[in-house]
């Protein structure tokens, strides 16, 4: 019998992870499984999508006219540094910009949040973090961990794939670590520790984590720089005193003299808006801060934003052990839920299976771990992995049911060897390996009808940027070539021109 083991601790994986985050860079995510979440908190698919469509437009989209609630702190704390920063005029912008989408996407972002935040929280505060700094994964992802960024940056803390990788995370067409919401929350805690204890400010290492840590560096160094130039000038010119030889070596752009630091100057959360203030930072990242102090103002006190505060169950689990291939809509039964609820407990998995030649972790609803284990623990081998059956219709080629399956050719022909590819009858039932096709179809098998029996349906669109390739655009998305094409009318000779608008099936 494989080994199996049950965990009930909420967070039995955060000690595990190790891996560090990278610096998002112009975060916007959209769904890359739309139609598949699990609603939380009462709203629906179509709500949750239109709220990730709202995140997109975050850094662009002007606020209306609207009258702000002037800031109120009485009765409400944070641990971040709110109350000296509530009135900057990009925190009433932002402020502004969520009280006009709190109807459609801030009670879902809140509603998401209200899930994770025990979670985040203990996490943070075991690094010796502010609890109210994990309000970063509501502007950077709305709390998803389906989100994908313009540039490639996944889940709910936006980490990039080379970066990832070099941290000890799981990427490949099995499993996507930086899905997972506890693997990642680790690693985000992490980051901003490092980036906290490097630069001595919670903003500072905010704006880090947005633009890079060398960005920063560099940008608070010429700032700095800049301020003992403008200092020394005003100085020699009102007293008209010629610089003395050891100001001129201390100061001289070519000299080996580094710039003294003013420890009292550089690492203060003021020192991140006097920095904003400049040129030397992206737009983006002048607005990273702002941003976190508008959520963590309408966090604490939704209804005086014109939004119902949410109610979810905290983010909970049981957990098993497998070894091998196991496919998750097995566990579903076995465990006696939905296979929607396990998918939403394992976003990770991009097969709806755990990864072969491996131990996996896979999590069950609260309360029926135990059920879920013993059931498993009945099952033959063979009954671990689901196959699905394709009955052959009149003209179809073995191409192109591989195709319809995102799947080789060889592979199919592996499932069914006394097939002949060349000549399929029709009538003839052939064997589909469930595990071995992306998510969103083995989804759609294990979640039947409900699904959607519609194979292609427009979900997204993307505009193409100069470079880009049409399979380059098919493999961000996890689309088939093939499906592109068809949704978009493209024929094989198409040639893609910058700025043109693509369909993106599920």
């Amino acid at each position: 019998m494989k080994r199996l083991i049950l965990w009930t601790n909420v967070l039995a994986l955060a000690a595990c992870a190790r891996a560090i985050p990278p610096a998002p860079n112009g975060i916007s995510p959209i769904s890359a499984i739309p139609g598949v979440r699990v609603p939380q908190v009462g709203h629906t698919p179509r709500a949750e999508a239109a709220a990730d469509e709202a995140i997109n437009d975050l850094a662009e989209a002007a606020p209306d006219d609207l009258v702000i609630p002037e800031f109120d702190a009485d009765g409400i704390s944070w641990d971040i540094d709110v109350r000296s920063f509530a009135e900057h005029p990009r925190v009433q912008y932002y402020l502004g910009y969520f009280r006009r989408m709190s109807r459609t996407g801030m009670a879902v972002f809140l509603g998401r949040g209200v899930r994770y935040e025990a979670m985040i929280r203990q996490r943070f505060e075991a690094e010796g973090l502010p609890g109210d700094l994990g309000y970063l994964a509501l502007i950077e992802s709305g709390y998803s961990n389906d989100a994908v960024s313009r540039s490639h940056a996944v889940g709910m803390w936006q980490f990039m794939k080379g970066t990832a990788r070099g941290y000890g995370m799981r990427i490949d067409t099995w499993v996507d670590d930086r899905r997972d919401p506890v693997k990642a929350t680790d690693a985000a805690a992490r980051h901003l520790r490092h980036l906290r204890d490097r630069f001595g400010s919670l903003y500072l290492a905010a704006a880090a984590y947005n633009a890079g840590a060398g960005k920063v560096s560099r940008s608070l160094g010429r700032l700095q720089w800049d301020a003992q130039a403008d200092t020394t000038e005003d100085t020699n010119s009102d007293e008209g005193e010629p610089l003395t030889e050891e100001d001129s070596e201390a100061e001289a752009p070519g000299s080996d003299a580094e710039p003294v630091p003013d420890s009292t100057d550089i690492t203060s959360d003021a020192a991140f808006f006097r920095l904003a203030g400049t040129d030397l930072l992206a737009t983006e990242t002048q607005d990273y801060v702002p941003k976190l102090i508008a959520a963590a103002v309408v966090a604490k006190q939704p209804e005086r934003y014109g939004i119902t505060a949410p109610v979810a169950a905290p983010f909970g689990y049981d957990s098993l052990i497998v070894s091998g291939v196991t496919g998750l809509d097995v566990i579903a039964r076995a465990a006696g839920v939905s296979a929607a609820e396990i998918r939403e407990l394992n976003p990770q998995y991009l097969r709806f299976a755990t990864p072969p030649g491996t131990e996996s972790v896979i999590r069950v609803p609260a309360g029926t771990g135990e059920k879920a284990v013993e059931g498993y623990a009945r099952l033959a081998p063979k009954a671990r992995v689901q196959f699905l059956s394709h009955v052959v219709r009149r003209g179809e080629r073995l191409a192109t049911i591989a195709g319809r399956y995102h799947l080789p050719v060889q592979e199919i022909k592996v499932a069914n060897p006394k097939v002949r590819s060349t000549h399929l009858k029709t009538g003839t039932r052939l064997v589909i390996p469930a595990v071995t096709i992306p998510s969103a179809l083995a989804m759609r098998a294990a979640l039947g009808p409900a699904f959607g029996r519609k194979p292609y349906t427009r979900v997204a669109t993307h505009r193409v940027r100069s470079g880009e390739t049409l399979i380059g655009i098919a493999r961000r998305y996890r689309v088939s070539l093939r499906a592109l094409r068809r949704v978009n009318s493209l024929s094989v000779q198409h040639t893609l021109r910058a700025g043109k608008r693509l369909r993106i099936p599920s």
